[in-house]
């Protein structure tokens, strides 16, 4: 099960027994998971984020550690400290929950901006460092944080250096009704139903393997140039005031790959890179003065930028043997036909066997 593919499927497999929908959610922890990166869950108190966080951990084995952020937090609850033991009369370091494979940061906005950089150096080095002394943490390391949308007393927003450390940004929307009646059933049939029935499915060398199986997925160059055309219109659009960051762009690549690796592909299309905007840029860009008076959302801007960038290969003829972006269909093992467009619009078969976007 060391596949990224394999892994995924398994995950969503076992998690679905108490996580109803939310399965872009689910694709993005893993993503993120594969790729050393770290997810931002927004949302409405009591649509699952903590659940969906602490099954993932569950259905992986990984050790957990949650955070319950409040305003009365210091960075030595989140990082640990030296404690000094009477009977020995030493110091003795006490871990703090951020040496776990999986840290849940819930409601990160409660904390002050002091105790949420005590995140910092672990998101970015995948270290801690104590009283002048470095710890490594464990691998994999990932953290997940959740905060809520509504609430605006009591709560410090996320500064940008903080902001821009999380790989991805999902929302957590409340279920439509059929989704809901059916954690209506379920509960109704297991009261006591939670993420603790989740069983582990997944070993953690095979997630190591996963993760190195990753970086062997291919990149083409009209991708790569697709992934910088895309950050660099949100720096020159007129609607933000602070566009997607040169660490966005390594969101974009390695996501990517992770994104094509868990759909059973050995290279990425421009499909990859689009589907990753959002939750990549999202939390990343700042507005201009009159985009906000405008109460244009973030969101709505970035799909603007999205639909306003030529993917690769949507500006060619069929006759050049070029796969347009965003008409691909994918087949039952995972992989892309490659089709075009013809002059006229139709789609048609290139008649190769081997996908434009693949290593040749």
């Amino acid at each position: 099960m060391s596949s990224p593919e394999a892994v995924y499927d398994a995950i969503r497999e076992t998690t679905s027994e108490v996580v109803v929908g939310n399965e872009d959610v689910l694709e993005g922890l893993t993503v993120a998971l594969l790729t050393d990166g770290h997810v931002l869950l927004e949302g409405v108190p009591g649509v699952a984020k903590t659940t969906i966080a602490n099954a993932f951990a569950r259905a992986l084995g990984l050790s957990y550690g949650r955070i319950q952020m409040t305003p009365d937090m210091v960075p030595a609850d989140v990082s640990g400290t030296n404690v000094y033991r009477q009977a020995t009369g030493e110091f003795q370091l006490r871990k703090g929950p951020v040496f776990s494979n999986l840290v849940v940061a819930d409601e990160i906005n409660r904390a002050t901006p002091k105790t949420q950089s005590a995140l910092l150096e672990a998101m970015e080095e995948s270290t801690v460092t104590i009283e002048g002394e470095t710890l490594q943490l464990p691998r994999p390391f990932m953290v997940v944080a959740t905060q809520n949308p509504i609430e605006m007393e009591g709560v410090f927003e996320l500064p940008e250096a903080q902001r821009d450390r999380f790989q991805l940004k999902y929302t957590v929307d409340v279920p439509d009704r059929a989704d809901e009646r059916e954690v209506l059933d379920r509960f109704d049939d297991s009261p006591s139903l939670d993420a603790d029935e989740v069983e582990q499915v997944v070993e953690t060398e095979d997630v190591l393997a996963a993760s190195d199986a990753v970086t062997d997925v291919f990149v083409a160059d009209p991708v790569k140039e697709y992934i910088l055309d895309l950050v660099a219109a949100t720096r020159d659009s007129p609607a933000l005031r602070y566009g997607g960051s040169p660490r966005a762009t390594l969101a974009f690549l390695r996501g990517s790959k992770a994104r094509a690796a868990i759909r059973g592909r050995s290279y990425v299309i421009p499909d990859d890179v689009k589907a990753l905007a959002e939750p990549v840029l999202v939390h990343r860009v700042i507005r201009t003065t009159d985009a906000e008076l405008a109460d244009r959302g973030v969101s709505e801007i970035i799909r603007e930028i999205v639909d306003g960038v030529v993917p690769p290969g949507a500006d060619v003829s069929f006759a050049e043997a070029e796969m347009s972006e965003g008409e691909t269909t994918e087949t039952g093992d995972g992989t892309e036909p490659k089709t075009g467009r013809t002059a006229d619009g139709a789609e048609a078969e290139t008649g190769s066997d081997e996908p434009v976007f693949s290593k040749e």
